[in-house]
């Protein structure tokens, strides 16, 4: 055999060797982790609540990682929504809830944050909660955007260029439209009324903007009407509500506008009757 043989012969040799040690390495490779899945799947099997886990911790990572064309997670949005679970509430503020969100149609878990809300602040500034509710009924039917052509804004409709510096803590003005800081806000105006006119009856007048006018065509008659019917509410009383006829409903616009008219009439008159 010659020498260019012998040297053909030898890279052979070790190009079969590799190739040897190579399988031999890939197949115990693999029957290692043959062995551990093997393991895993009995682990898992014997414990359920290590699979459980694992899912979890799995779907929570895609979720994570997961994003649609053009939106992006926001999994906080949740904690800045002005909602509770009515179940969670006092069985009084339920009733009053549940019977709100029936009549002015609006969905009873942001209504059940209101509620609770009026029931924290109200004793502390010496007001019923119930009408604090009453007024935001009458007032914006609890839409927390509601603005009058006069600028009055928000659950409350709290004239807001009157009472921008009620706002400073809340971060500005726009926090008008902020369902919790505008039902803080019009409290706080609301308590200013009452206590500067003597009874709830002529705060309510002064709220309203009125105090100078010779009748606040049926608001505080309103108000009044409502609070007496969710203390009702409250105590677990059935009370029938109906929506107003055609007739009431022209008329109450009627006595808007004429309302409104008389505002603008009497608005050079005294700041004071542009309370709210």
């Amino acid at each position: 055999m010659s020498i260019y043989q012998r040297i053909i012969r030898s890279i052979g040799t070790i190009f079969q060797d590799i190739a040897n040690g190579f399988f031999l390495i890939t197949h115990s490779g693999l029957a290692f982790v043959g062995l551990i899945v093997f393991f895993l799947a009995v682990t898992l099997t014997i414990k359920p609540e290590l699979r459980a886990n694992g899912e979890a911790y799995l779907l929570g990572w895609l979720q994570e990682n997961q994003t649609e064309e053009g939106v992006t997670n926001d999994y906080d949005a949740v904690d800045r929504a002005t909602a509770t679970d009515p179940k969670d509430l006092p069985k009084q503020q339920a009733n009053v809830a549940y019977w709100l969100s029936r009549k002015y149609r609006v969905a009873p878990e942001p209504l059940s944050a209101l509620v609770a809300e009026a029931y924290e602040i109200g004793p502390r500034n010496q007001i019923d909660p119930n009408l604090i509710l009453a007024v935001m009924a009458i007032e914006s039917g609890f839409n927390p955007f509601a603005q009058s052509q006069m600028g009055a804004q928000g659950l409350m409709q709290v004239m807001t260029k009157v009472h921008s510096d009620k706002y400073d803590s809340f971060g500005g003005k726009l926090a008008a439209f902020d369902p919790i800081a505008n039902l803080r806000v019009g409290v706080n105006v609301l308590k200013e009324c009452i206590v500067r006119s003597g009874s709830v009856e002529a705060g309510l007048k002064q709220y309203v903007g009125a105090a100078n006018l010779d009748n606040d065509s049926g608001y505080a008659n309103k108000v009044t009407a409502e609070h007496k019917r969710l203390i009702q509410v409250a105590q677990g009383q059935s009370v029938p509500f109906t929506k107003p006829s055609a007739i009431e409903t022209v008329t109450e616009k009627v006595e808007s506008w004429l309302e409104k008219a008389q505002r603008l009439t009497n608005i050079g008159g005294a700041k004071e009757g542009e309370s709210r």
